[in-house]
C-alpha cells in the first residue's frame, strides 16, 4: 500500500481499499524511513489521533505479536516520525469506524526478521475468529526516469505476485531498487506463504509524474491485494 501524499498515491491506496472489507482490527507493517529507535518496533501508545479521532491499538494482539516475536520491542521512536503508517489511517477509519490498530515499524534489512514478523502475523490470522487485515506500507522506486523506475518496479512486483519473499529481498538489493517499504512487503509475503495464500494481484500503478508532469524523476506507487477476494 503506498504512503506518499494522497495527491500522488492516493488513486493507488484507493483502488486497493475499494476491493477490501476491513475486519475489526488491522495489522499495519511499515518502514523506517527515520532510522530511529529499535529494528522492529511495535508502538506502544494507547491510540493513534488523526482528523477522523482516535484510533486504539489492540492491546491484546499486540500482545500476542510480542509474545511470538522474540525480535520485535515496545519502542514509541521508531514511529515517533514515521508517516508510512498513519496514512493509511483515514481510509480505514472510513471503511471500518472503530477498528483497532496493530502499529509495527520494520528498519532492519534482514529476511529472518521478516519472516519471524511475518510468521507470527500469519499465526494470530488462523487463532483469531475474525482474522485482522495485514497490510505493509510501500511505495516503489524513487526520483528515477519514469522508465527506469518502470523497469525497477517490475523486477520487484514480479515477485511479490510470485508469492517470492527471499526473491523480493534479494531484487530490491541487487537491482538497487529503493522500495522504501520492502521490509514489510517481504513480511507480508512470509505471511501470505505461512497460510497457502493466494493471488497476489496488482490491482493499480501509477508514479508521481501522473500529478507533476515530469517523468525525468518520479516515484513509483502500486497497490496489491494478496490472498483476498474482492468485495464489490
Amino acid at each position: 500500500m503506498p504512503h506518499a501524499g494522497y495527491v500522488y498515491s492516493g488513486p493507488v491506496a484507493g483502488a486497493v481499499y475499494a476491493r477490501l472489507r476491513v475486519p475489526r482490527s488491522v495489522i499495519v507493517l511499515c518502514p523506517n524511513h527515520t532510522g530511529r529507535g529499535a529494528p522492529a518496533a511495535l508502538d506502544p501508545s494507547d491510540a493513534w489521533r488523526t482528523p477522523l479521532g482516535d484510533v486504539p491499538v489492540d492491546r491484546r494482539l499486540s500482545d500476542r505479536l510480542l509474545a511470538l516475536c522474540p525480535s520485535l520491542e515496545k519502542d514509541a521512536e521508531a514511529h515517533r516520525r514515521e508517516h508510512s503508517l498513519e496514512v493509511q489511517l483515514p481510509f480505514l477509519q472510513v471503511l471500518r469506524p472503530g477498528f483497532s490498530l496493530v502499529p509495527v515499524c520494520l528498519g532492519e534489512p534482514s529476511v529472518a526478521l521478516c519472516r519471524e514478523i511475518g510468521e507470527a502475523c500469519s499465526r494470530i490470522r488462523a487463532e483469531e475468529p475474525e482474522p485482522p487485515l495485514l497490510l505493509a506500507s510501500s511505495d516503489m522506486n524513487h526520483y528515477e526516469s519514469r522508465e527506469e523506475g518502470r523497469r525497477k518496479d517490475d523486477l520487484a512486483l514480479a515477485r511479490v505476485e510470485a508469492l517470492d519473499p527471499e526473491g523480493l529481498f534479494r531484487t530490491v538489493v541487487t537491482e538497487s531498487i529503493s522500495m522504501c517499504g520492502f521490509l514489510p512487503a517481504t513480511a507480508l509475503l512470509f505471511a501470505a506463504r505461512a497460510a497457502d495464500a493466494g493471488p497476489a494481484r496488482v490491482v493499480a500503478r501509477r508514479d508521481s509524474g501522473d500529478e507533476t508532469g515530469d517523468t525525468a524523476s518520479v516515484v513509483g506507487y502500486a497497490g496489491v491485494i494478496v490472498g483476498e477476494k474482492e468485495d464489490r
